[in-house]
């Protein structure tokens, strides 16, 4: 746990590389939302079937466990500018293809899927690079950002995307996402400085052992390492677990309010909630309350949902799901911690895990939840959510706390009490 004095949002934008990190992260998530909600228009467009269309809208996310399980190496292999630019170029030449190229529904769908197996690769590439940009508690101040930009630039690409289909339809859409990212490639290749591959720093053992593997079989290798590790393996699991059980919560909400277009108010006051948590905990908390916070922040995921057990109306819903939502400025405790546990050289792919298991945490905890709402009710459903993510709170209590340093050993000329 570190006593040094808190980094300031200030001095993180006042470094450029993170500057084009954030701008090129910015136009990556509007981009890419805007690019599933056009295919999914095209798709329905073409078929008239709502499962299909549905389907398209998740194809960039369905291969991103594949992608994280057994390509992730490729991050820590390869110069991270590259790798983003590269990002950037296969999403340029994806889009361009769904707009222009006259492709069935079975060949666009199959076009996302194969591309997204990359997705982790380049994620990876650029949460990695981040740490180097941003040392010390910067780099915490930087992922907070980036979480809230997050949120944003959903929102606002798909309220861009809504505009462009509705003036231009699918193919002037996907034309702009496009664009934006050609804009963003070019932003990362004269904004950032060049810098080898992780494992290019590598010595000795180390590099001979990685340099006789192919990519696959070192990403299996160093996702067991990993999760061997004890450290490391707490960390993981206290960062995908919780969020697991708030997912699964937030999927409830449609069905809980009937299906009414009242969901979205509070859908969208949830995101407004993580976005406050995440700002207020990085600017107003030092270090060492940041990483003391974790544990109650966690266990907050999920006690505002038990509210549910009064069936609240949709305003009193909106105030729970933001008052849980915040919770999730818990990670931010967890970050440098994370950074520390992990050996340099595999950096990325760690990172590559860490955001692989939490989206795949999400997905299930949904389904999980989905499951209660069918059985029981969708109300009953959201408070289970919530009294589960309590018990993995205390549950994960240990990698949750902050980590106690060593007592200094009493010097040896001086005699030990008793």
């Amino acid at each position: 746990m570190s006593t040094e004095r808190g980094a300031t949002y200030g001095e993180v934008f006042a470094v450029r590389e993170f500057r084009v990190l954030f701008g090129s992260f910015a136009l990556l998530v509007s981009g890419d939302s805007i690019k599933m909600l056009a295919l999914s228009v095209l798709v329905y467009a073409q078929t008239g079937s709502p499962g299909l269309s549905a389907a398209a809208y998740m194809a960039g996310w369905l291969p991103y466990i594949a992608g994280g399980m057994f390509l992730l190496s490729l991050a820590d292999r390869l110069p991270p500018r590259a790798v983003m630019i590269v990002g950037e170029l296969v999403r340029m030449v994806v889009c361009l293809l769904l707009a222009f190229a006259g492709l069935p529904v079975w060949a666009m769908l199959a076009l996302v899927l194969v591309t997204g197996l990359f997705s982790p690769v380049f994620g990876a590439a650029r949460s990695a690079l981040l740490p180097d940009v941003l040392p010390g508690d910067a780099f915490v101040l930087g992922r907070s950002l980036l979480g809230v930009t997050s949120a944003g630039a959903q929102v606002a690409g798909l309220a861009v995307g809504g505009a462009f289909l509705a003036v231009a339809g699918p193919h002037g859409a996907l034309a702009v996402t496009a664009g934006l990212s050609a804009f963003g490639a070019v932003l990362l290749r004269y904004g950032l400085p060049y810098r080898p591959a992780r494992q290019g720093r590598a010595s000795g053992a180390r590099a001979s052992e990685v340099g006789g593997e192919g990519a696959v079989r070192t990403t299996l290798r160093v996702n067991r390492l990993l999760l061997a590790d004890r450290r490391v393996r707490g960390l993981l699991l206290a960062s995908w677990l919780p969020p697991l059980c708030l997912a699964g919560a937030e999927a409830m909400i449609v069905p809980y309010l009937g299906g009414q277009g009242q969901a979205g108010v509070v859908l969208a006051a949830a995101a407004c909630g993580m976005a406050v948590g995440e700002f207020a905990v990085g600017r107003f908390a030092a270090p060492a309350l940041r990483e003391r916070l974790s544990l109650p922040l966690a266990a907050l995921l999920g006690i505002p949902w038990l509210g549910f057990l009064a069936a609240p109306g949709v305003g009193w819903a909106a105030v729970l799901a933001a008052t849980a939502a915040a919770g999730l400025a818990y990670q931010l405790g967890l970050q440098r911690r994370f950074v520390d546990a992990v050996p340099e050289e595999v950096r990325g792919q760690a990172f590559g895990l860490l955001s692989t298991g939490l989206m795949t945490g999400q997905a299930i905890g949904a389904a999980l939840v989905g499951v209660l709402g069918e059985l029981f009710s969708p109300r009953l459903a959201i408070v289970a959510a919530g009294g589960a993510a309590i018990l993995m709170a205390l549950a994960l209590s240990r990698a949750l706390r902050p980590e106690a340093l060593p007592t200094p050993a009493p010097p040896s000329n001086v005699p030990s009490a008793g």
